[in-house]
């Protein structure tokens, strides 16, 4: 701040009364207030979804699409397993809670399935017409060396089979059976088998337990979004009384459950669990402090005033700018209460260290010294906003707004309400005094050997340190998932094959045709990847969706039975020949009328289906989705591709980690840039030399807290890269206060010392968090702020020269 600008500030400012002041500020709290509850009525909400908290990821418009779905195909799923010791149990318990989801949970659940056998009927309508366009490999192979005699011998088995599947309505249309096999492979292959309707398979025991027991598989989507906690707590509900009533019919059955409900629900109580407890134990810290120091009930009242004023214009500006507060943001946001608190703290302290000033003259005294904090603040915090990435950009402005709450605060609202007398606490002064003094006497009488021994000391630390540094920037340590829910999603996974990993193939083209012939080359090298145990199962529109190419080969092959010889076919399989000429005549009716893939995804058969195949928009190609289950390598599977420009392995996990690796890198030069632009601004105050001095503090306290993490084996993350910015941002306002202070800093180092112990107590909290992603955040605080406070009483040795000259 200029002095000019400085003067016509505390020139306004001292021309304005106490009580005009805590008018203006009322009616701000009140108009704030207003605004608030303005914004909860038209919507404003709690978010809770982590991905919308991730950047967004740059891709082509096609890549897009099929991300979105993806995420209807798979957003919202759940997975039951019921586990029992004998099958009937298992499925008749599988039954009941199918029923029970259906009847007393429609509200909340859709799609409740096991194994679907209206969509086999579904399937056996839509492609019956189109029978002699489809043969699978096998028939093609034999057709192809015409083996039609052995097709024929094969028929004659089924004919006569018990358990066969022909009959005279079918075998009048199909003398070959050829279709059921058709229609059978349309079917994704798995592990499980079906008993009345419901997937069943044995569930796979420990090496201890030998008790053979069985698992069958109840699907189900939530009709609301699983990261709503209002929907979780709904379809949980639901899910949790519909398992009961058939535990309460068969004691001895068991569940295992998957699904982005349950981990969502997880993260959420987690959440919630940590507001509470790191926020309370931050406010309880804070007012300890504040008692212990001024033993008073009024620095208490103002310090909860200026607490709930900085959250109040926090959630409201929050709100405002983004329409929803994340939860996440709440729970970076408590560290709020640590820094918000500061101007109390300079506040009373200077009070202390000059007792003759009143309450208004003790905001105008401190007035240059908190504008300067606050304006580096919301340049740390605007860097943070600078940043692509939602998730910070709100905690940005959570950070920035609350800190101008506390500002007005003091500005406008301490001249009246802080102006009761203060009791004696000079042994406080005194005690701060003393502790700067030892610092100060531990470097001042050091020979330049010492220095340099000292100097040697701190700059293998950093080397080492920073040697050891790595980075991590996975997406997945955003969010916590306990154990418990993780090994019961790992061992439905197994049940099922792998189940669905969100990484996918897409496969594009310029036409229907060409993205058709394009699926069907890929199928071999799925099989091969299959067999390499690159992955466990794929599933693919390229057996729903054969190539036009493939069907007129199908068609041409079956000449050989519906024309050439199905006179002798008839007669072999003891068929009358009068079915012959219809069937010719079908046969011949059915020349180029192919499978089309519209037809198909606006069927009933193939509805579900339908995200995977993507119709061009707006130029673009044609695209469909190949989903991938049990992913063991993704870099070797990755590389079976690489060649084919048509195919594209798309992994939004790996995108998003990517980018967050972009971002920590621009963090990193955000810092930078947030030191210059300090520099910059406190020259026109302290003149280059001393406003260098200021800034390399909290440079050095970053720079060692990055050795810190390195000697812990800690991975730098964009999460300690954020919280290097606020370390700056932090650190600056104290070594502003000492420079500001010149020679008059027993306020500023009481301030100083209740000002960290406030702050490391709310980030040391955020350390211990279960969720990576704050812990680190949290960790980086600890460490760095530590740094600062050992450092910044330093300034004044520079000060001292100063005055001096």
């Amino acid at each position: 701040m200029s002095a000019k600008l400085q003067r016509v500030a505390l020139g306004f400012l001292s021309g304005i009364s106490p009580n005009k002041k805590l008018t203006l500020w009322l009616i701000l709290v009140m108009s704030t207030l207003i605004l608030g509850g303005a914004q909860w009525q038209s919507g404003a909400k709690i978010q809770t979804d982590i991905l919308a908290m991730l950047p967004k990821v740059s891709e082509s418009p096609l890549t897009q699409r099929s991300m979105a779905a993806v995420e209807q195909q798979l957003a919202n799923r759940l997975y039951i397993g019921v586990i029992a010791a004998d099958k009937n149990q298992a499925v008749n318990g599988a039954s009941l809670l199918m029923q029970q989801l259906k009847t007393h949970s429609a509200t909340e659940f859709t799609d409740v399935a096991s194994a679907d056998i209206s969509q086999a009927q579904a399937l056996n309508a839509f492609y019956f017409p189109y029978r002699f366009n489809l043969l699978t490999n096998s028939q093609q192979q034999q057709l192809s060396q015409q083996q039609w005699p052995q097709l024929t011998q094969a028929s004659l088995h089924k004919l006569y089979s018990a358990f066969g599947y022909a009959n005279s309505g079918l075998i009048s249309q199909d003398p070959l059976l050829l279709y059921p096999d058709n229609l059978l492979a349309l079917a994704p292959k798995q592990s499980l088998s079906v008993q009345n309707g419901i997937l069943l398979s044995e569930y796979p025991q420990d090496s201890g337990n030998t008790a053979s027991k069985y698992i069958a598989i109840v699907m189900a989507k939530g009709l609301q979004s699983a990261f709503s906690p209002n929907a979780q707590q709904q379809q949980l509900a639901a899910l949790n009384q519909a398992m009961s009533a058939v535990t309460d019919d068969n004691s001895e059955i068991s569940f295992i459950k998957a699904g982005a409900l349950f981990h969502a629900a997880a993260a959420t109580d987690n959440a919630k669990q940590e507001i509470s407890t790191i926020g309370l134990i931050s406010l309880v810290g804070v007012i300890a402090l504040v008692w212990l120091a001024f033993r008073s009930v009024m620095p208490l009242t103002i310090a909860v005033i200026t607490l709930s004023s900085s959250l109040l214009f926090a959630i409201v500006l929050t709100l405002l700018v983004f329409g929803e507060l994340h939860l996440l943001t709440l729970v970076f946001g408590t560290s709020l209460i640590g820094i918000a608190i500061d101007y109390c703290f300079h506040f009373y302290c200077e009070r202390l260290n000059n007792p003759s000033l009143n309450a208004n003259q003790t905001s105008l005294a401190i007035l240059p010294a908190i504008s300067l904090a606050l304006i580096t603040s919301i340049v740390a915090y605007g860097s943070l906003g600078l940043a692509p990435f939602p998730g910070m950009q709100q905690v940005a402005i959570f950070c920035a707004a609350g800190l101008l709450g506390a500002y007005l605060t003091l500005v406008f609202a301490y001249p009246k309400l802080a102006s009761a007398k203060l009791k004696d606490s000079q042994h406080l002064l005194d005690l701060a005094d003393r502790y700067q003094g030892f610092m100060l006497k531990r470097v001042m009488p050091l020979s330049p050997f010492s220095r340099a021994v000292w100097l040697l000391i701190g700059v293998t630390f950093t080397a080492i340190g920073l040697s050891q540094l790595h980075s991590d920037d996975d997406i997945r340590q955003l969010q916590h998932t306990p154990a418990a829910i993780q090994q019961q999603e790992d061992s439905l996974r197994t049940v099922l094959s792998g189940g669905t990993d969100n990484q996918f193939l897409l496969v594009h083209a310029n036409s229907e045709e060409a993205l058709k012939i394009q699926l069907e080359q890929l199928e071999p090298t799925l099989e091969s990847a299959t067999e390499q145990q690159l992955i466990a199962n794929h599933f693919s529109l390229s057996r729903f969706l054969p190539s036009e190419k493939t069907q007129a080969s199908n068609y041409q092959l079956q000449q050989q039975i519906y024309v050439d010889n199905l006179t002798e076919i008839l007669a072999r399989l003891g068929i009358e020949q009068n079915i012959a000429q219809p069937l010719v005549d079908e046969y011949r009716a059915a020349n180029g009328r192919y499978i089309d893939a519209n037809a198909f995804i606006n069927s009933a058969a193939g509805q579900q289906l339908a995200p995977l195949w993507l119709m061009p928009e707006q130029g673009s190609d044609y695209g469909a989705i190949v989903m991938l289950g049990g992913i063991k390598q993704l870099d070797k599977l990755s590389a079976l591709f690489s060649n084919n420009p048509n195919v594209q392995l798309v992994d939004k996990v790996g995108e998003i980690s990517k980018l967050m690796s972009h971002y920590r890198q621009l963090t990193l030069a955000l810092l930078v840039i947030a030191l210059v632009a300090a520099l910059a601004i406190f020259t026109f105050r302290f003149g280059i030399k001393l406003a260098t001095i200021v800034v390399c503090v909290p440079a050095f306290s970053a720079l060692l807290t990055l050795s810190a993490l390195g000697l812990l084996q800690a991975p730098l993350t964009l999460f300690h890269a954020l919280a290097l910015i606020l370390v700056f941002g932090i650190g600056i306002d104290y070594s502003l206060f000492f420079a500001e202070a010149k020679q008059q800093t027993r306020g500023v180092m009481m301030a100083v010392l209740m000002s960290a112990t406030s702050t490391l107590l709310a980030f040391g909290l955020l350390a211990f968090s279960q969720t990576p992603a704050i812990s680190a955040f949290g960790l980086t605080l600890l460490i760095g702020i530590s740094f600062t406070f050992l450092l910044s009483p330093f300034i004044q040795i520079f000060t001292r020269k100063t005055a001096e000259c």
